[in-house]
């Protein structure tokens, strides 16, 4: 009677185990299957858009009207910020030539300022400021816009998406930014990705005031400010050659951008100039 009784209960205890194991590989293997899956679903995500989907919006009129009206605050306040660098670095030539000192307050955010713009210079004079002052100025909003439309295809690129980048800027550490899909064999280069929409503008402006490239740009636009005119997107553009591999004909190009979305480059269709 023992020996039946402890059979039994071997048994017992057997089968137990047997369908506690059995649980074990099915549930094992549904949560393998749920890894896999959710693997899966991560790999296949496509990126976020960091910027609205300005190609959802079938009239095109709205379209072009929403994508400026979406960077002209980004454009409008990084303007402003420059305005405040050249009037301050000009009430500080007019204090050089009223035979005053520069205080040291004022010398620390020239130096910035000169930092900011690529310029160097062992001193502080009438001089030095007028050149400062060539790089430090402002960008008509008509041609941050249409060359922001130009290079993003009116917001539907990739970079401008992912990378809020819409003036096509590149960076050249490994990493700095996104990998162009047609990038040619051998070139190293990747396109600058920007933490928000006023960085990007603020870079682009910062590079066409200081980059050698642009300096037909700021000549063009001392000139006019010589004769006391306020610089156009049509007169400054022309300083622009050197930012595509097209030069001329990429020229031609923002001329007519400008030209056939006139009315699009004023807030609220305005009659006034957009500058």
């Amino acid at each position: 009677m023992k020996t039946g009784r402890v059979g039994k209960l071997t048994v017992a205890i057997s089968l137990v185990f047997i369908s506690i194991i059995v649980l074990k590989v099915v549930f094992v293997e549904i949560d393998d299957d749920k890894g896999e899956e959710v693997g899966a679903l991560v790999e296949n995500k496509q990126a976020l858009s960091l910027i609205p989907d300005f190609s959802a919006i079938s009239n095109v009129g709205q379209k072009k009207q929403a994508f400026f009206d979406y960077l002209r605050p980004s454009i409008r306040l990084q303007n402003g910020i420059i305005n405040d660098e050249r009037t301050f670095l000009q009430r500080s030539k007019q204090h050089l030539e009223d035979g005053l000192l520069l205080t040291d307050a004022e010398l620390y955010r020239i130096e910035e300022i000169a930092d900011k713009y690529q310029y160097s210079s062992r001193s502080i004079n009438t001089n030095t400021l007028d050149k400062l002052l060539i790089r430090t100025d402002t960008i008509p909003e008509s041609m941050v816009l249409i060359q922001a439309a130009n290079e993003t295809g009116w917001g539907s690129s990739r970079f401008a998406k992912e990378g809020l980048n819409f003036f096509g800027q590149w960076c050249f550490k490994k990493g700095c930014g996104l990998v162009p899909q047609s990038r040619t064999a051998g070139m190293s280069h990747e396109v600058a990705v920007f933490e928000s929409v006023e960085a990007s503008v603020a870079s682009y402006m910062r590079n066409l005031n200081s980059n050698a490239a642009y300096s037909l740009l700021r000549s063009i636009r001392a000139d006019l400010r010589a004769q006391n005119k306020q610089p156009q997107a049509s007169e400054l553009v022309w300083g622009l050659v050197n930012y595509s591999e097209r030069q001329e004909a990429y020229i031609d190009e923002l001329l007519e951008m400008l030209r056939q979305n006139k009315r699009y480059l004023v807030e609220n269709h305005e009659e006034r100039p957009s500058v």
